[in-house]
């Protein structure tokens, strides 16, 4: 089992940055593909970004891609996420997940465990 801690959210200015951290719990966190999900008031949870287990190979969401990074450090059991060029749009609570498959998942469905969120608020 894994229990997975974000950090780092906040609030911050259109054009500025953020990292997010997310902690892992166990062992076995680098087996699993991770993943960044984000959920804006009265919409749907989406996807953001995803990793695989060696960190070789990333996936992003279109309205991402070229601004976010997703990284991860097998050795301290940690998940990142580096926001750039943030915009108002990306205001929303940022989940980390964790599945058990240690491909690329960008299917929330795919991801057994999920942290308890941290929110970024992007003012324009």
């Amino acid at each position: 089992q894994v229990q997975l801690v974000e950090s780092g959210g906040g609030l911050v200015q259109a054009g500025g940055s953020l990292r997010l951290s997310c902690a892992a719990s166990g062992r076995t966190f680098s087996s699993y593909g991770m993943g960044w999900f984000r959920q804006a008031p009265g919409k749907e949870r989406a996807f953001v970004a995803a990793i695989n287990w060696t960190g070789g190979s990333t996936h992003y969401a279109d309205s991402v891609k070229g601004r976010f990074t997703i990284s991860r450090d097998n050795a301290k059991n940690t998940l990142y996420l580096q926001m750039n060029s943030l915009k108002p749009e990306d205001t929303a609570v940022y989940y980390c997940a964790a599945a058990s498959q240690s491909g690329i998942n960008s299917a929330s469905s795919r991801y057994n465990y999920w942290g308890q969120g941290t929110q970024v608020t992007v003012s324009s």
